[in-house]
């Protein structure tokens, strides 16, 4: 769990709620079903239209990795790549064909059974690096759908402004109620400020620091595996790895 996350979304609720009652308003201000449904079903209907549905679906998914990113898995790479390492100098590359079911990650199994097929270190890198690009174009936009909503919500916010606005002026011949519903009009633009700033686009950033470990990893891999096809002497892969760390 990312406490930082936590932490982050906890001191945003404090800023905004705080500083309202430091001001001396109500924070039931803030309480305006009618806001709440223009902003989000808004920009989510928004992002819906932007992306395809199967990038909508993995990036919502994704966006747990802002209190719980996938688990850093470089150590142990590295240790699995030497050990291989070894067993390709002492025992052949073809003894490396009893670890390809034993090896859960598709990239690091693709990459195993290349190397064990015989592929030589140019085209295994050509193929790996094309993976590793795929791979870091289809996270990226699945991220996206974060970034977009961020863009949209503030849009949306001052959308559901306008039309407070609109019923304030149905009463301009009541002075009294002006006022109030101005306010209220308002927190339309704070809900899409706020939920771009506060929540959306942070929430985006910190995925892609997520992503880009996993791409860091896979290029790892990648060194890793050619070091393998080159012959290279173990500790000198395990060297080049740890830089990657």
């Amino acid at each position: 769990m990312d406490r930082g996350s936590l932490i982050g979304l906890g001191l945003a609720g404090i800023a905004i709620l705080g500083g309202q009652a430091i001001e001396g308003g109500g924070i039931g201000l803030f309480l305006q079903p009618a806001a709440f449904v223009i902003v989000v079903m808004g920009t989510l209907a928004a992002v819906l239209l932007h992306h395809p549905l199967p990038v909508f679906a993995q990036g919502v998914r994704m966006g747990k990795w802002a209190f719980r990113p996938p688990e850093p898995e470089g150590v142990i790479l590295i240790r699995r790549i030497v050990l291989w390492a070894h067993t390709a100098r002492q025992e052949g590359i073809l003894a490396l064909e009893r670890q390809v079911n034993l090896t859960s990650d598709p990239y690091l199994r693709d990459g195993l059974k290349l190397l064990i097929d015989g592929a030589d270190a140019n085209r295994l890198r050509d193929i790996l690096e094309v993976q590793i690009v795929g791979f870091e174009t289809a996270e990226r936009q699945a991220a996206r759908v974060w970034e977009v909503a961020g863009g949209y919500a503030p849009t949306l916010g001052i959308l559901g402004a306008v039309i407070g606005l609109i019923h304030v002026m149905e009463n301009l011949a009541d002075p009294g109620k002006l006022g109030t519903g101005i306010a209220v009009a308002f927190v339309a633009t704070i809900y899409g400020v706020g939920l771009a700033n506060l929540v959306l686009l942070p929430i985006a950033n910190k995925i892609k620091f997520s992503i880009a470990r996993r791409v860091a990893e896979r290029e790892m891999i990648c060194d890793g595996l050619i070091g393998i096809a080159q012959g290279d002497n173990p500790r000198i892969i395990e060297a080049r790895l740890k830089g990657y760390l």
